[in-house]
């Protein structure tokens, strides 16, 4: 197998992070999730970053994250659901040359999910006035989408799937392993 790593892309609560231990777990690899990584060496949450240095700070952050991420090899690494936005990050995550998985749901599973994960509630700020409704949801997801679909390789529907049939589906089915 090439030294490569796989990025997974996708909206809040799309499962990147459950998707990406269980990928990594089955592929002997390790998992690195970003939003993590940045909690981690700011020493708070998601939430209290864009409430103490707003969000430009934040996507500063992500950016800086970003690229030691494209480093590493052999690696399944969840990116954060809004590091797609910026134009640099979007080069940057084509230049590196990894497979990059979209994980796609409707904005109600989405919803659903996000509000049966009280650990987003508590470390994830609301991103628009919306303050995390499906309306919000649907709205980022249409801004977004075309984003997602612009730097991936795969696409990949969760809806209604269990991890063990998406790992399957992804190391049987599109070709990246």
């Amino acid at each position: 197998m090439a030294r490569m790593s796989v990025l997974l892309i996708g909206y809040r609560g799309s499962g990147k992070t459950t998707l990406g231990r269980a990928l990594a777990d089955r592929l002997g690899w390790p998992f690195v999730d970003q939003d993590q990584r940045i909690t981690q060496h700011a020493g708070m949450s998601i939430r209290r970053i864009f409430e103490k240095h707003g969000e430009p700070h934040f996507r500063k952050l992500e950016t800086e994250q970003l690229r030691e991420l494209l480093q590493l090899k052999n690696h399944v690494i969840s990116l954060g659901g809004g590091v797609v936005l910026a134009e640099e990050n979007r080069r940057a995550i084509q230049a590196a040359g990894h497979p990059v998985i979209y994980l796609k749901a409707d904005a109600e599973e989405l919803h659903r999910r996000i509000l049966a994960d009280v650990a987003t509630a508590e470390q994830r700020p609301a991103l628009t006035h919306l303050g995390g409704s499906v309306k919000e949801i649907r709205t980022l997801l249409a801004a977004r989408e075309p984003i997602y679909r612009q730097v991936r390789t795969v696409e990949l529907n969760v809806q209604g799937k269990l991890i063990e049939q998406l790992v399957d589906e992804l190391i049987s089915g599109p070709g990246i392993f």
